[in-house]
């Protein structure tokens, strides 16, 4: 159920960010799905994307205000699927604290690059050259860091809750035993 909640929370740190504080671009979204990865089997995944998928929606459609185009968001929609798989290979059943920097490291880094090129390659924004390429990965560089922050922060205190959580009915089962 955690991981689900988790989802909601991803979905709602969205909705605040972009209304209130778009300049911290500081949601849960990465370290959410990597949590979801890790805890629910690989079948649930689709509600934890087509909530992401319907976050868009709204997002682009009510709070931006621009025309909905599907073919803009698939790349987004395959590193959804692309970060709760990684959530599921390196969290879900060998913990390490290497595996817990690595994962928001990977996935903050893998939307970064995947994401930036999707923006040079589709948009006229840059020209489509190495040095327009090269533009467009520096434009993206703040968010880059405030996704990996952020991801990094909600990986780390969702699995952080939950060993904490795991350790408290441990203690209890032994005091029971005793």
């Amino acid at each position: 159920m955690g991981a689900y909640l988790l989802i909601l929370v991803a979905v709602l740190s969205r909705v605040v960010v972009s209304s209130h504080v778009a300049w911290l671009n500081f949601t849960a979204v990465g370290g959410s799905l990597l949590y979801f990865g890790a805890r629910r089997p690989l079948r649930e995944s689709v509600w934890a994307v087509l909530a992401m998928m319907g976050s868009d929606y709204l997002l682009t459609t009510c709070c931006y205000g621009y025309p909905w185009h599907t073919s803009q968001y698939l790349v987004t929609w395959g590193w959804y699927v692309a970060a709760i798989a990684l959530g599921s290979i390196l969290l879900r059943r060998r913990m390490s604290a290497g595996r817990l920097v690595a994962a928001p490291v990977l996935a903050s880094t893998s939307f970064f690059a995947v994401s930036n090129f999707a923006v040079w390659a589709a948009w006229p924004t840059y020209p489509h050259t190495l040095a327009g390429l090269g533009a467009c990965y520096v434009a993206g560089l703040p968010f880059y860091r405030n996704d990996l922050i952020s991801t990094a922060a909600v990986t780390a205190v969702a699995f952080g809750v939950d060993a904490m959580a795991h350790r408290m009915a441990q203690q209890r089962q032994h005091r029971l035993a005793a």
